[in-house]
This record gives C-alpha cells, sequence and structure tokens, in this order.
C-alpha cells in the first residue's frame, strides 16, 4: 500500500495503545461460571433444530449438557468428533444465521443460547489444558493422499483421512497452512496466533505433512500427484479477484481487499501499515465488511461501504452489518462504481451511479445520476474468481469455472476429489469447507479401501 503525496496515506496514525485495543478479540471467550450459567439457557431440545443448521451436523445440545456438567473437555470432544476446526468455527461461523437463528430461544424470547461462545469455551478449554489428541489414528493403510491446499478443507479432509489410517501429504502455496482461516479473516476475530494452533493441533493425529510455498502448476502438477498418489482432494480456494473494469484500476491506492486483509493479518507491527484518511469499500460481502472495520481500526476517519444493490441482498449478515456502523463505517446502497478519478498516479476520487431494479425487467439498471466521494484508497471486495489454469489436461469437469463435483466430492477424474469454495456450489465459509473435507475424506476411504 504505497503512499502518494496527492493523498492522505500513513502509517502511525495512532498511538499503540490504540492498536492493541482496536485489535484486541472482539468476542472475549466466556469465564467458566458465565459457560455455566450460559449453558443453563438451553433447553436441550429433541430434534434440536440448531444441530440441524449446523453444516457439520455438531451436537450442540450435547456438548452444551457437558459444559452444564462442569465437563468442558467432554464438550470438546462431542465438537471434534463433527469440525475438527470447531475452534476457529466458534469464532468466525456467522452463528447468528445458523445455530443461533433457529435456536428455540430466539424464537420465543429474541435471545438465542450463545452457542459460539460455548463452543469456543469448550474447545479453547481444551487446547489450552493440551489435553492427548483426542482421537487415536487407526493403523497405517499403507494408501497415500495428496491434498492441495491447506485451507480449511484441506485440513478438515487430511485429519479425517489420517484418522483411517492413511499418509497424507498437504502442499500449500503460501508460506504458512492455514488458508482463509489464517490469510483472510479480520484480525480481531482470530488473535494470538490462534490459526497457526489449530493446525498443529490437527496435524498432532500423525501421519500429516505439509509442504508449505509449493503451488499447483509451479512446483507440482495435477497429473504428477494424480500419478504418485493414490487419491488427491482439491481445496484450491479462489486465488483471483474481480475487477471493477474501469480506467485508472492500476492507480496507486487501488487494492484488492483480500490482499489487504492478508497483509494486515501478517503484520508485526500494525503501526507501520499505511491507511488513508478517507476510504471506500466496493462490495457487500464479509470481505468488504472485514475491509471497512479494520481500516477504521487502524484510523481511518471516513469509511464507506458502497453496494450496488439494497441491504436485503448484501452477503454480509445483520450482525456484521451492525457491527460496521457501530465502528463508524457508513453502508451506502444502490450505488454502482462508475470512473475512478487519478492524479500522479493516485487515486483520489471515485464516482458511482445510482442503481435500481428496472421496473420491466426486474434487473439491476444505473439511473444515471451520479455521486462522487473522495477517496484516498479504494478497497475491491466484489469477490473472487477460480484458476482453473493448473486443472488443464486432465479430464475434470468445471461448471462457471470451478470444479463440479458429486455429493461426495469426487470430481469426473476417478483418482480426484474437491471441496470448499473453488467446487460449484461451493461456499466461502469456514464450516461449510470443513464439511466438503470430511465428506470427501470419508468417499476417499471408501474408494481406497474396496
Amino acid at each position: 500500500m504505497p503512499v502518494s503525496e496527492t493523498n492522505d496515506v500513513k502509517s502511525n496514525r495512532l498511538s499503540s495503545a490504540d492498536y492493541a485495543d482496536n485489535f484486541s478479540d472482539i468476542h472475549p471467550p466466556l469465564t467458566p461460571h458465565e459457560a455455566l450459567v450460559e449453558a443453563d439457557r438451553c433447553y436441550f431440545c429433541y430434534d434440536a433444530p440448531c444441530m440441524t443448521a449446523c453444516p457439520t451436523s455438531i451436537d450442540i445440545p450435547l456438548f452444551i449438557r457437558n459444559i452444564q456438567a462442569g465437563n468442558p473437555v467432554g464438550a470438546a470432544k462431542t465438537i471434534f468428533s463433527q469440525n475438527i476446526l470447531g475452534g476457529m468455527c466458534a469464532r468466525v461461523c456467522p452463528t447468528e444465521t445458523l445455530c443461533e437463528e433457529v435456536c428455540v430461544r430466539e424464537t420465543a424470547e429474541g435471545k438465542p443460547v450463545k452457542i459460539g461462545l460455548l463452543q469456543r469455551h469448550a474447545t479453547d478449554t481444551f487446547m489450552e489444558r493440551e489435553q492427548p489428541h483426542p482421537f487415536k489414528r487407526a493403523a497405517p493403510t499403507g494408501k497415500r493422499i495428496a491434498i492441495v491446499g491447506a485451507g480449511p478443507a484441506g485440513l478438515s479432509c487430511a485429519h479425517r483421512l489420517a484418522t483411517h489410517g492413511h499418509d497424507v501429504t498437504i502442499f500449500e502455496a503460501r508460506e504458512k497452512a492455514g488458508g482463509l482461516n489464517e490469510y483472510g479473516i479480520a484480525a480481531y476475530k482470530t488473535t494470538n496466533d490462534f490459526a497457526q494452533d489449530e493446525v498443529e493441533f490437527i496435524a498432532q493425529i500423525g501421519g500429516i505433512t505439509i509442504e508449505t510455498g509449493k503451488a499447483l502448476g509451479r512446483d507440482v502438477t495435477l497429473d504428477q500427484l494424480a500419478a504418485d498418489f493414490d487419491a488427491v482432494f482439491l481445496g484450491l480456494g479462489l486465488p483471483g479477484v474481480n475487477a471493477l473494469g474501469l480506467d485508472g484500476e492500476d492507480a496507486l491506492g487501488v487494492i484488492d481487499a483480500v490482499d489487504f486483509i492478508g497483509v494486515l493479518r501478517q503484520a508485526d507491527d500494525l503501526s507501520l501499515l499505511e491507511i488513508g484518511r478517507r476510504v471506500v469499500v466496493i462490495g457487500g460481502g464479509m470481505t468488504a465488511i472485514d475491509a471497512a472495520i479494520q481500516s477504521r481500526l487502524l484510523g481511518a476517519e471516513e469509511v464507506t461501504i458502497a453496494y450496488r444493490r439494497g441491504q436485503e441482498t448484501m452477503n454480509a449478515s445483520l450482525y456484521e452489518q451492525e457491527l460496521a456502523q457501530t465502528h463508524g463505517v457508513v453502508i451506502r446502497h444502490w450505488l454502482a462504481p462508475k470512473s475512478l478519478h487519478v492524479s500522479d498516479g493516485a487515486v483520489f476520487a471515485i464516482t458511482l451511479e445510482k442503481t435500481g431494479l428496472d421496473s420491466a425487467t426486474g434487473k439491476l439498471a444505473g439511473t444515471g445520476e451520479l455521486v462522487t466521494l473522495e477517496a484516498d484508497q479504494v478497497f475491491k471486495a466484489i469477490g473472487q474468481t477460480p484458476d482453473a489454469g493448473p486443472l488443464e489436461g486432465l479430464s475434470i469437469e468445471l461448471e462457471n469455472g470451478r470444479i463440479r463435483t458429486g455429493a461426495d466430492r469426487r470430481t469426473s477424474h476417478a483418482k480426484i476429489w474437491a471441496g470448499g469454495d473453488c467446487i460449484a456450489g461451493g461456499e466461502d465459509l469456514t464450516v461449510v469447507s470443513v464439511e466438503d473435507g470430511k465428506i470427501a475424506a470419508e468417499s476417499i476411504h471408501k474408494a481406497l479401501m474396496a
């Protein structure tokens, strides 16, 4: 994020105490007493709707009952049996639109049981007490599986395969494992290097080797992996970022929000990060929210999210939208980027066009009315794109650039499975990726042991 003389972009906007406070844990963990009090609120429903709403089908009433009985370690084992990344999911899952949204307490009183915080209490207690790994590895099968991508899908798949006795090698393009959990989530949601602690916890099962700095298509090829291993799982994520399609998009201050979040997550000293006084974020999903809030936390004075449709169609949950607004972020709907204003190679403003739904077609259309916002930085958060390049040469069917899989996450290639947001219909939620990895692992195990 280089500084231009025409822009008010600089580092050290805040005191070191402000940086530390701004990026502290947004949801402090429950104390043991608070966890007991919250667990007492659960009705332990039969056919609990919260369990049905969980993509990984965690037995939520059972783990909460364990906490109520003073057994958080047992609660953690219940969680890990369905979601080995339960600690991270407790921090980043949109529980307000999943398990907590359908909680009977929410339906009756508008105040759900704090399932996410209870899950964190259980998993943190387990990991902080340095318990033996909750699973034992089966006898070695002699089968070797390659996994491309050490994100949530890849880690989940690797762990489940390792429990079955298979040997797993994960190839990760970046220098650290973790994927989205390490590079793509707001720093205030997962503090104290928790993503790496969780990777180490998962690897304790044994039989998992992680090779970082190994990119598909550069350091390893898919045909090579398919030939050398008994099976391959692809958890590639979405490496590309959609462009605005405007002149001046390569100017200083026009930044991919995903890259911004990744740089922030890896920063040793937040005071060295440069941020504009006036920031505009284009997009309506979680990446846009995370980029906007963290811009404010770094010291930006004016932060605006511009979204081309109405509030009801934003991918970010209402809770996350409200969180942004309580941090001083202004969210403006029905605005689409029209042009960037650049001087001396740096952006200084962006013009947006007001939009609406065409009365005849129902499709989004510009109204012709323009709004110009001053901006020292413009963050692009309008979605990520797949890269099908490394898949060329193999009979892997694609759908709109993403990998087509069956319900068992097997691709059209007999030895290759895939999961996470790189697959057609995939979602960018950690918990959904974890489930994809589990499903694929069980399918791989069944195929290899047939």
